[in-house]
């Protein structure tokens, strides 16, 4: 299960205008882990989850995959393993249907019709969208656009699902619509976001980034109950915690 690890050392980030975007990350996530990463805005959630499937690469240190440092010679390989789901559904959507976006990824594989048409199927069973197989993307729910855009990543068969800000912009039925749909994943999950409180159903480990830096890495649950780690990186106890204490 070596190919399921996703490791980070020493890894730094300047953005083109002299921005620091990461400042020596360093981690290492096992199969079938479930983690946050959290943090103020700025943090460097996003620039993170951006190294991990190769959108952009460190300029210092290395960011790996198993036993391969994503380089742009192991990119082909890395994000047949690695999936994103981005923020705004919108920018993985963009086929007339639902069922020839899902069937985008495995068709650039090169697969046979028949294997592309069973993967589709399986994914779309699987977020539980079969029914919107023949809809336009543009014609659905933001709730059923991010179930499309999870199932556009399933039928890749990754073995890593990055997930950036899942819960943002969906109503209370569809958020917990998500939670269901996520927890009964597999998959080694890694999921930047504000929600915190998605982070406690959903991942048992959570990694907290302040200005580019990791202030904290350990059990999510030990991490939300330290009131002074969240006040200094900007973080408020997530509202379940907080009700729990009233």
């Amino acid at each position: 299960m070596s190919h399921h690890i996703v490791e980070a050392i020493d890894a730094a980030y300047t953005y083109p205008d002299g921005t620091p975007g990461l400042k020596g990350v360093s981690f290492r996530i096992l199969h079938g882990e479930s983690v946050g990463l959290v943090g103020a805005n700025g943090a460097g959630k996003s620039t993170l989850l951006q190294h991990l499937n190769g959108c952009i690469f460190p300029g210092h240190g290395e960011v790996r995959i198993g036993d391969y440092p994503i380089t742009d010679k192991n990119l082909h390989d890395i994000r047949r393993r690695v999936g994103i789901i981005f923020q705004d559904p919108d920018d993985q959507l963009f086929m007339p249907r639902v069922f020839d976006d899902v069937a985008f990824g495995p068709l650039n594989l090169g697969l046979p019709k028949d294997e592309v048409e069973q993967r589709v199927a399986h994914a779309l069973n699987e977020v539980g969208i079969s029914h919107l197989a023949d809809r336009p993307p543009f014609k659905i729910s933001g709730g059923e656009k991010r179930a499309v855009a999870i199932a556009t990543v399933l039928a890749m068969k990754p073995d890593i699902l990055l997930m950036d800000e899942p819960s943002s912009g969906l109503d209370p039925k569809s958020r917990r619509q998500l939670i269901h749909l996520l927890s009964g994943f597999t998959h080694t999950k890694i999921i930047a976001t504000h929600d915190l409180d998605l982070v406690l159903d959903l991942c048992e480990r959570t990694i907290v980034l302040n200005h580019g830096r990791i202030t904290a890495d350990g059990p999510s649950l030990e991490i939300f109950n330290d009131q002074r780690l969240l006040e200094e990186n900007h973080l408020e106890k997530p509202l379940t915690l907080q009700i729990r204490r009233c």
